[in-house]
């Protein structure tokens, strides 16, 4: 290599940094190099390069997304035991797994006792629509209920509101387990309404809808976050014995 070349190598690498294009700045002379050997043309060069860019762009901009969500475990659905519930509607999981419903703001809903794959599925359609390249956001309700709470005490709660509409997705996990609060019940009710036709909700509940009174506690409030929610649905529901019933009994068969 001469000087002119280590010259115009060092510029290169300066400017390429300056735009902000850390994978042709990192592959440039790699790739210089094997389109030398096979005498590729300098159009194919740069093809080259680009394509390495776009996908290395991708797979950081899929690590933010994923990363922004706070999935608490990884799922896939491939891992799930569909043979265990024979109840479950496979084929349209298979069919909102590709994450139309997310253009058309429908919402999901995944019915069903506790232990029965609710979160898995709930984690795992969620991954789906992150890789899509959708913005999405897990929460346990009891969590989303405490933050709205902190965030209408410190006056910051149009702030949140405001970050939930950034949103394609909001999964809310765990409706059902602890009864809300009546002012924790009417922030809850703002977040379904709000999100209403402007981005999708899939909510996992262990609750028949006629029990939800028990959570929110007012008839009228159950029945219009209900009236939305159901509005443009796909209602899931999951039974059968707990999963973690299962491993537990394996559990005592083997030690017993």
């Amino acid at each position: 290599m001469n000087k002119t070349t280590t010259k115009s190598t060092v510029l290169l690498k300066h400017h390429l940094k300056a735009l902000k294009l850390p994978t042709v700045h990192d592959e440039c002379e790699r790739i210089a190099r094997r389109c030398a050997a096979d005498n590729a043309d300098h159009l194919a060069f740069l093809l080259q390069l680009c394509e390495l860019e776009l996908i290395e762009r991708e797979r950081r901009a899929a690590a933010r997304r994923l990363k922004a969500a706070r999935f608490p475990t990884t799922k896939t659905l491939e891992e799930f035991d569909f043979a265990a519930r024979a109840s479950l509607n496979k084929p349209l999981v298979l069919e909102l797994l590709k994450g139309d419903y997310l253009e058309r703001r429908e919402n999901i809903l995944l019915v069903g006792p506790s232990g029965t794959g609710k979160t898995h599925l709930a984690t795992a359609m969620g991954m789906a629509a992150c890789a899509q390249g959708r913005k999405v956001r897990f929460v346990r309700v009891t969590e989303l209920l405490t933050l709205l709470l902190e965030a209408r005490d410190e006056r910051q709660l149009l702030r949140y509101r405001q970050q939930l509409a950034k949103l394609d997705l909001l999964i809310l996990d765990e409706l059902g387990y602890v009864p809300a609060s009546k002012a924790g019940a009417e922030l809850l009710f703002d977040v379904i309404a709000t999100a209403y036709e402007r981005y999708s909700l899939l909510v996992t509940t262990n609750l028949p809808f006629e029990h939800w009174t028990e959570v929110l506690g007012s008839e009228r409030i159950t029945g219009a976050a209900l009236d939305r929610l159901t509005h443009r649905c796909h209602i899931l529901e999951t039974t059968g014995e707990s999963y973690r019933l299962k491993d537990a009994k394996r559990r005592r068969q083997r030690t017993g």
